[in-house]
């Protein structure tokens, strides 16, 4: 056995995880000795997905010079799979030919996922120099608004005629496969490019040679616009279980594709972008921790900065009831437990009716009929919290004092209805004005929800205590 295969064999036995780690680590120790051979031996055998994943985890000074080690094919698959921030990084150190090269034989939608990234001097400078098809492919997606079907689609697949016979369509597959996107999805469209029908390449290969596509080809298909936000592509690509869907513009020509490898990447940035928004971080980009700290700061303090503001707010109102707190201390005790209760309450219920509109689990719900569901759930879980909080306050805090005991329970009750509502209303409010309702986030929530949770506690309280 040769040592690349003793090789594949040691490696084929690790996780992915392993491997990757293992490479990564072998990669930076040889690169370290300055053995180049034997840095360029342990890549051989290993997926471009993971070499991309080991240079990314190397020293930025060892990752120019481990990228260089690739073959000049290896290494355009290999960029494609890096991380945003590390392509630029190569970029500024490749000499600019080096650059041209690897850009010129990427596939078009992940050169305008790194173009998106760049600056525009140096995207202007690049697409100057790419071959007149790449530029005009690239120029074409560049040319869509971000986050739409047809800025992440590709130009690159298969159409067919109708009239072309199978094993017609089959010679044009053969020809064109070491080219396109994907050959399992196959396109028929006339001659003004408009789509006529679909068909997959199990369709024609288990069709006779001379029958037509016409006589095969799917009519009834799903497709997508140019302008169709990501997301909502995603979720067709994800119901329909398809591998790719085609984009058409708005006279129904066929320009594009996109495949379910793109969706994955779609999910993720959503999701993301999503969570950052929901725990109150500015999302710009998903490269949070490879950020400046300036920046980093820039992103989490604008909610810190509501809270300082609404803090100051519940600061007043405790002022303007320093005579209840100088006659009943003990209700001050309970304060951070209703706040805080009333918090976490907002934020399951905005959580979960959040992430049903992105999945469009309750599309089949009305927006009053989530809102009365999370009110109900809110109250059977503050009559839960409420009664525990009585008991507790009266036997272990403020023994003797039940009617303050039920002032809090009552509050408990009080706040977690109120915090369901505001968390399950709120998103819808913001979806309907055309904002991204994961704005509508936990530190919003929260905040709204003390002010009023202590206006709550504090008119109760002189209520139930007659004061």
């Amino acid at each position: 056995m040769t040592e690349n295969n003793q090789a594949s064999a040691s490696l084929a036995t690790l996780s992915r995880k392993e491997l990757r780690e293992l490479v990564r680590s072998q990669l930076q120790v040889l690169l370290e000795r300055g053995d180049l051979q034997a840095a360029k031996a342990i890549l051989v055998p290993v997926q471009p997905a993971d070499i991309a994943e080991a240079i990314e985890g190397l020293p930025e000074t060892m990752q120019v010079i481990a990228f260089r080690l690739l073959s000049k094919d290896e290494a355009i698959e290999v960029y494609e799979h890096l991380d945003s921030s590390v392509q630029q990084s190569l970029c500024e150190k490749f000499k600019r030919q080096e650059v041209i090269d690897i850009v010129d034989k990427m596939s078009p939608d992940d050169r305008a996922k790194l173009f998106d990234e760049l600056p525009a001097t140096v995207v202007r400078r690049l697409v100057s120099q790419l071959s007149p098809s790449e530029r005009q492919a690239t120029a074409l997606l560049l040319g869509y608004e971000a986050d739409t079907a047809g800025r992440i689609m590709t130009p690159e697949y298969i159409s067919l005629k109708e009239y072309y016979t199978v094993g017609q369509s089959l010679e044009r597959i053969r020809s064109l496969a070491n080219v396109t996107e994907t050959i399992y999805s196959l396109y028929v469209t006339d001659s003004d490019r408009k789509l006529t029908g679909i068909l997959s390449l199990r369709d024609l290969v288990t069709a006779q040679l001379d029958q037509t596509v016409g006589d095969i080809l799917n009519r009834d298909f799903v497709c997508v616009q140019t302008d169709t936000d990501q997301e909502e592509v995603a979720r067709i690509i994800q119901r329909y279980d398809f591998l790719a869907v085609p984009v058409v513009d708005s006279e129904h020509r066929l320009v594009g594709i996109i495949t379910v490898d793109d969706v994955l990447d779609i999910l993720q940035q959503e999701t993301t972008e999503d969570i950052y928004a929901l725990g109150g971080v500015q999302a710009e980009g998903d490269n949070y921790f490879q950020a400046s700290l300036l920046t980093v700061a820039r992103r989490r303090v604008v909610w810190l900065l509501v809270l300082l503001l609404t803090n100051s707010v519940t600061g007043s109102i405790l002022k303007t009831q320093q005579d209840l707190l100088q006659q009943v201390v003990a209700l001050s005790f309970f304060i951070p437990l209703l706040t805080g209760t009333g918090g976490n309450v907002g934020a399951q219920s905005s959580t979960v009716v959040i992430r049903g509109m992105n999945t469009d689990e309750i599309r089949t719900l009305g927006p009053w009929q989530v809102i009365s569901r999370e009110a109900m759930a809110g109250a059977l879980l503050g009559s839960i919290l409420g009664v525990l909080a009585t008991i507790w306050a009266n036997l272990f805090v403020v023994q003797g004092q039940l009617s303050v005991a039920i002032a809090v329970g009552i509050s408990l009750l009080a706040i977690s209805i109120l915090a369901s509502v505001a968390g399950s209303a709120l998103p819808f409010l913001f979806r309907s004005l055309k904002l991204d309702p994961a704005l509508m986030s936990a530190p919003f929530i929260t905040t709204a929800v003390d002010v009023l949770g202590v206006l709550i506690y504090f008119n109760l309280a002189r209520f139930i205590l007659r004061i």
